[in-house]
């Protein structure tokens, strides 16, 4: 399977999303509803949304992709609905549009899916976008409106490389009451798709059959060892990324969304400086094969001889991880072939 994210897209993306959105509104607004009693706001709102991605060597060193493709986000896809509707659900099979999208970065399919939701079941009010980020750090940003029958906010983000993974949120509500909330920031961790069984972030493509539910990735769940995620020191992962959403005034419905900003490595703005640290340092224990069997016991006869034994490094330590234990050891022994 390809894991490289065809970026060069997103502009076509963006553009059918605008002519998309348009008609989803237009579908909506004529049609008979009921207010969802959770929310009584007479107005619509306006959001910005901006997207931070905190994917750095120091916050996951192990197996951090450097190379062919390295650590990027894919474009993301959000939608604004009501109550009844799931773009992508935890404990949830995911659609064949998470799936494309959870594994190849295609996204044709899941707008199609949110589009016949829009039209069938009224349950789609806006769908939008923000551009790939190229780099594990940095942010993206667009805005969405919402309004009282439709005031829920999903969206998803690959992971890029990755099996089947992804960051996003299930049906986020931005009324309480009769009130919009005038900014909201929450922090995202991984989540697997349960299409792709692969265990590190560059896996060949291992289909998951039959499939399983999405599920929240953890330090100790998968617990493989071999997991690109697998910290059995951490009681919980750093968060992998984070979403700010703040109210507007901005009576735009769709706007293209801004040019993603680059962050290097120690979460500075390149150009620019930022007042909060992005990335949290997590420690990275060394790990080492099991001991090899015991060579031939050598020394002379009547006294006692030697044998000797080896084990190599799996995993070099990182970020004050516990260091590599001696990776040769020898015994006393009784010599087999005395001299």
């Amino acid at each position: 399977m390809e894991r490289d994210m065809n970026v060069s897209s997103t502009s076509s993306v963006v553009h059918w999303l605008a002519s998309l959105t348009l008609t989803l509104l237009g579908s909506v607004h004529p049609m008979p509803v009921t207010i969802d009693p959770v929310c009584t706001a007479d107005t619509t709102a306006k959001y910005s949304l901006t997207f931070t991605g905190m994917w750095s060597q120091t916050s996951f060193p192990k197996q951090y992709p450097i190379y062919r493709p390295p650590a990027q986000w894919s474009p993301l896809i959000g939608v604004t609905h009501s109550s009844d509707y799931h773009i992508w659900q935890q404990n949830e099979f995911a659609s064949n549009g998470v799936r494309e999208f959870s594994e190849k970065g295609e996204a044709w399919t899941l707008m199609k899916e949110v589009e016949a939701a829009g039209e069938r079941i009224q349950s789609v009010y806006g769908l939008f976008s923000a551009p790939a980020l190229v780099g594990g750090t940095g942010q993206m940003t667009s805005e969405f409106e919402v309004f009282a029958r439709h005031s829920f906010l999903s969206f998803i983000v690959r992971i890029v490389p990755s099996p089947d993974w992804f960051l996003g949120v299930d049906s986020f509500n931005l009324c309480e009451g009769d009130q919009w909330k005038e900014s909201v920031t929450l922090e995202l961790y991984p989540y697997d798709a349960g299409t792709d069984s692969g265990f590190t972030f560059s896996s060949p493509n291992f289909e998951t059959i039959p499939q399983d539910k999405v599920t929240q990735i953890t330090s100790s769940s998968p617990s493989h060892p071999a997991n690109s995620f697998y910290y059995p020191r951490l009681k919980n992962l750093p968060p992998m990324g984070k979403v700010t959403l703040t109210k507007t005034k901005n009576n735009q419905i769709f706007s293209i969304p801004m040019e993603p900003t680059q962050f290097n490595q120690t979460g500075n703005e390149i150009g620019n400086e930022i007042e909060d640290s992005l990335i949290n340092s997590t420690p990275l224990d060394c790990e080492v094969s099991a001991w090899s069997p015991w060579g031939l016991c050598k020394g002379k006869c009547g006294d006692s001889g030697v044998r000797h034994r080896t084990r190599y490094i799996h995993l070099q330590p990182a970020n004050n991880g516990v260091v590599c234990p001696p990776l040769e050891e020898d015994n006393k022994c009784i010599p087999d072939n005395c001299l």
